[in-house]
């Protein structure tokens, strides 16, 4: 599909093992925005095909489709429906406590995932010859570093409540989630993180994270 959809759908591209398609489910849940799913497999280099590159050039996903936009990269995509769709709040009202918030997802989606997603994994396994054990030293090591910042900098501190950044939901917990999701299908051992376990597991009990987890997916497997 190359353009916007002529019934007016937002239209999220995506996977549902890709940690950032993950991302703008959960927060297009939040928002209350529906969404029509356009999956493409990423193992069979779906979104490599001449059709999605005509939507997204990069072939990656997630894209969004709405207001007549092809949207693409999930933290702008997320920014762009704080902006349209203000509440629910992802980000705090205070210059601070938005800064706080946004350097806790990137450690997640500027640090940990870029040097462990797909695309990474499969040049160790392919053209670098990496073994799976090899393989997953490498996704575990990355993601322990970033949790033990992660970890160090929401532990105690006076901003973090319920969620990381208060009592409700925001930007670093969309993003930390799925990548706790992650660290489980590779299993890494969370238990020097127990700041992090206590927001997921409360999370994943609020519907609008349940609904956008990749079991739930429509093309999971």
């Amino acid at each position: 599909m190359s353009g916007p959809d002529t019934n007016g759908r937002v239209l999220l591209h995506g996977y549902f093992r890709s940690s950032a398609s993950f991302r703008v489910r959960i927060a297009l849940n939040l928002k209350g925005v529906a969404f029509t799913q356009v999956n493409h497999h990423l193992r069979k280099n779906e979104q490599r095909s001449e059709s999605y590159l005509g939507v997204n050039p990069q072939g990656l996903v997630p894209t969004l489709e709405m207001d007549g936009l092809k949207l693409g990269q999930s933290l702008a995509i997320i920014e762009y429906l704080e902006d349209v769709q203000p509440l629910p709040a992802l980000l705090p009202e205070d210059a601070a406590g938005r800064a706080r918030v946004r350097a806790l997802a990137n450690i997640v989606a500027s640090d940990i995932h870029p040097i462990d997603n797909l695309r990474v994994l499969r040049y160790l396994r392919e053209s670098m010859g990496q073994n799976e054990e090899a393989v997953q030293r490498w996704y575990n090591h990355w993601i322990a570093e970033g949790f033990a910042a992660f970890e160090t900098l929401i532990a105690g501190a006076p901003e973090t409540g319920t969620f990381c950044h208060g009592d409700a939901p925001g930007l670093a917990d969309v993003c930390l989630i799925p990548q706790v999701v992650n660290s489980q299908n590779f299993k890494l051992d969370l238990s020097p993180y127990p700041t992090i376990r206590r927001i997921y597991d409360t999370a994943v009990k609020l519907p609008a994270f349940e609904r956008a987890m990749p079991m739930n997916q429509p093309d999971a497997e």
